[in-house]
Formats: C-alpha cells, sequence, structure tokens
C-alpha cells in the first residue's frame, strides 16, 4: 500500500540517518578532545574510576615534591656536619700535635678557636624552610609514601636528636660538640671561660696538661664518631627517600596509564570509524532522497 500521509521508508532512512549523525558527532568529539569517556555520560563507571585514580596521582605528585624537599633539607644539614667533621679533624691533628714537647699551644689554640667558631657557625646557619635539625632536640617527621587504598599519608622519622651539634650554638653548649667546644690548650690572662668576659683573671700562660690532652682527645674522637653517626643516618635516610621517590614516580606513571586506558580514544580507531561513519551519512543522505522521491511516483498514476 502506497500512502500520501506516511512515508514508512523514508521515516526509516530517517531514523537510520539520525544515527550515523550521532555517531558520527560522538566520534569527531573522541578526535577532538583525544577523550574517549569525557564526562560521567559517556560512561559513568569508567568515569567514576579515572577520577579517583587522577585524585591519587594528584596525592602522589605532591608526595614527590614532598620527597625533594626533605631530601633538599637533608643535603642543607649532611653539608654542614660534613664541614664540622673537617673542624674535628683538624682539631684532633692538632691535639697529637700538642703531645710533643715544646710546641706553641697559643698558637694552637687560636686554630682552635677558629675550628670551633666554625662549627658553632655551621650548626647556627644550617637552615633550611625555618628548620635546623643541628640544633634541634626532638626527631623530626617528613612525608615518604602514599597509601591511595587508605587515603593516609605515611611518614618517615628523622631521629634530628641525634643530628644537634649543640643545644646553643651561640654559646657552643650541649648537643654532640658541647665538650669539644670547651677544649683549651692555652688559656692567657683573663680568660673567661664562661664567655663574661674577662672578670677574675686566671693565672697567665695557664697550658693544659699531658693528662688533659690525652683526655681532650677522647673528647674530640667521641665527637667525631658521634657526628660520623648523625651523617650516616641522614645518607640512609636520604637513600630511602630516594626509592620511595622512585617509586612513586614508577606508581604515578602507572596510574596515569590506567586512566588513559579507561578515558582516552584510540586516535586510530576514531579516525577508522570517522570516515565509515562519513561514508554512512552520505549513504543515508542518499536513501532518505531516494525514499522521499517514491512518494513523487503516486503522481504519475493519476496523469
Amino acid at each position: 500500500m502506497s500512502s500520501i500521509n506516511t512515508n514508512l521508508s523514508a521515516m526509516t532512512a530517517l531514523q537510520s540517518l539520525k544515527s550515523t549523525q550521532s555517531n558520527l558527532s560522538k566520534t569527531q568529539s573522541q578526535i577532538s578532545t583525544g577523550l574517549r569517556v569525557g564526562e560521567a555520560s559517556h560512561n559513568a563507571s569508567y568515569w567514576s574510576i579515572a577520577t579517583q585514580m587522577k585524585s591519587d596521582n594528584g596525592a602522589l605528585s605532591a608526595v614527590k615534591d614532598s620527597i625533594k624537599q626533605s631530601k633538599a633539607t637533608i643535603n642543607t644539614f649532611t653539608s654542614a656536619i660534613d664541614k664540622t667533621l673537617t673542624y674535628l679533624n683538624k682539631m684532633k691533628e692538632g691535639l697529637v700535635a700538642a703531645a710533643q714537647p715544646g710546641v706553641d699551644f697559643a698558637k694552637i689554640q687560636t686554630e682552635f678557636d677558629a675550628h670551633i667558631a666554625g662549627m658553632k657557625s655551621a650548626a647556627a646557619s644550617a637552615q633550611f624552610n625555618g628548620q635546623n635539625w643541628l640544633t634541634k632536640g626532638t626527631d623530626t617527621d617528613v612525608v615518604s609514601p602514599y597509601n591511595g587504598s587508605g587515603n593516609a599519608v605515611g611518614m618517615l622519622t628523622i631521629k634530628t636528636s641525634e643530628t644537634q651539634l649543640f643545644a646553643d650554638a651561640a654559646a657552643g653548649t650541649g648537643g654532640l660538640l658541647g665538650d669539644v667546644a670547651a677544649v683549651r690548650l692555652f688559656s692567657p690572662a683573663g680568660y673567661d671561660p664562661d664567655g663574661a668576659g674577662p672578670t677574675t683573671p686566671l693565672a697567665a700562660d695557664d697550658s693544659a696538661t699531658a693528662a688533659e690532652i690525652a683526655g681532650f682527645l677522647v673528647d674530640v674522637d667521641t665527637a667525631i664518631a658521634d657526628v660520623t653517626k648523625a651523617s650516616s643516618m641522614l645518607g640512609a635516610n636520604k637513600a630511602l627517600l630516594e626509592t620511595q621517590e622512585e617509586f612513586i614516580a614508577a606508581l604515578s606513571d602507572n596510574v596515569t596509564a590506567g586512566v588513559s586506558a579507561f578515558v582516552d580514544a584510540d586516535m586510530n580507531e576514531a579516525s577508522t570509524r570517522n570516515q565509515a561513519l562519513q561514508t554512512q551519512q552520505q549513504l543515508g543522505v542518499q536513501a532518505l532522497s531516494m525514499a522521499n522521491q517514491n512518494s513523487q511516483m503516486i503522481l504519475k498514476l493519476f496523469q
């Protein structure tokens, strides 16, 4: 039956053309954005998973930045500790030389004063982001791993209680170097060991005895061992942070690849599909045109 009110062929061709155009629009959107799932309406499950993974990846990026900052902090204090070890070794050499008869204690003490001042300066000036682990007496926590499943940031405890060179760097007291800062081979008249200036003069040319020199050597050797241990502890924690940094970088790459698998468009596939849909669109237009022309054939029946 032929009807001038209802053209079923044209309706079918039109629906097919609309479907082709809709698919073509989606494919062209994928090509322009590079995304197969650009919003929740495209695929709610994939979009939700990818959104959570992107959030975790952002946290991983923040952890990487924190680890880099922690490494830079450790480098700052390690440099100061290495300089301190240089001063301590020079003092040890000076004490060994002081055991030789006829040595000028006053000159050696002048060198010691410079070394002690250098250690005080190193401890006081080693600052990073408002922190000084060389004068701090309590341990410090820094960001290390990130547990995405538990939504928790892991912390690494740095035993900065073991890196305290001085409790009071200005006075040179307390900490690992407090005894070393008190080492004196020679005290001129008027020297005040408390740093308050000449008050009650001491005996002029007051030189250390052999027993005192031996005791000073013990103090310096102990300080060298303690400072070396502190440097080793910082180095071990830096190595651990570097391992964590490498792992987090690899994990971040894997998460990025996972997000890509969920939402990114396959451009080769999209390009091929786009060409096929364009061909289907052209054929659909022709089919609709032919269906519309069929209605015109009815006029010939009345001629």
